[in-house]
């Protein structure tokens, strides 16, 4: 999708924003070193940072958090600017707000969860799972892992299936491995001996 086509989409969904009044949910992508990342803003904090396509984060934010969607750089820019500067490993903690809203309460749980995981390090399903105190919820956890509607910023990509396999990630495996480089540094592999 172009730009054109998510300014035109903007002003058929969101037919009174005339630039004067900012929308309740900012709306942008970013291409980064991992793919195009669509980002969502709310005035509670960065509601999408995701792998999935336009049109789908753009119906399903459009569905669950509000319709009124518009451009707005004083709320996208910064986050913007802190992808870039974690990409470039400059960034090790995202000082943004975000918003869990399109989460479900358990998937929340896992994701502030995911947050106390720290930068550079990696963690299993398993470990997860019982930090939540469900311990036998292996699937479950990597389904809301899974399901991360904060991608990088919320770092499930911290999560492997074990020291030597990286599991999956939304945005795909290759991904996943260049994320935790940049967290490791260049030239250290992510897992394995």
């Amino acid at each position: 999708m172009s730009s054109g086509d998510i300014d035109a989409l903007l002003r058929v969904t969101s037919p009174t924003y005339v630039g004067k009044t900012s929308p309740d949910v900012a709306f942008g992508t970013l291409d980064g070193p991992v793919g195009r990342l669509v980002l969502a803003v709310t005035g509670r904090g960065v509601v999408a940072c995701s792998y999935e396509d336009e049109n789908t984060v753009f119906e399903r934010v459009s569905n669950e958090v509000s319709s009124f969607i518009g451009g707005d750089p004083r709320r996208l820019d910064p986050v913007r600017r802190e992808l870039d500067a974690y990409f470039s490993g400059r960034l090790r903690t995202f000082t943004v707000q975000i918003d869990l809203q399109l989460a479900t309460p358990f998937a929340r749980t896992v994701l502030q969860k995911m947050l106390t995981v720290p930068y550079g390090t990696v963690t299993t399903y398993r470990e997860i799972a019982e930090r939540i105190g469900r311990p036998r919820a292996l699937r479950a956890v990597g389904n809301a892992l899974g399901g991360n509607p904060v991608c990088v910023i919320v770092p499930c990509h911290r999560v492997v299936e074990s020291e030597t396999v990286l599991g999956g990630y939304a945005g795909g495996p290759v991904a996943k491995e260049r994320l935790l480089r940049v967290e490791r540094g260049a030239g250290r592999p992510p897992l394995g001996p």
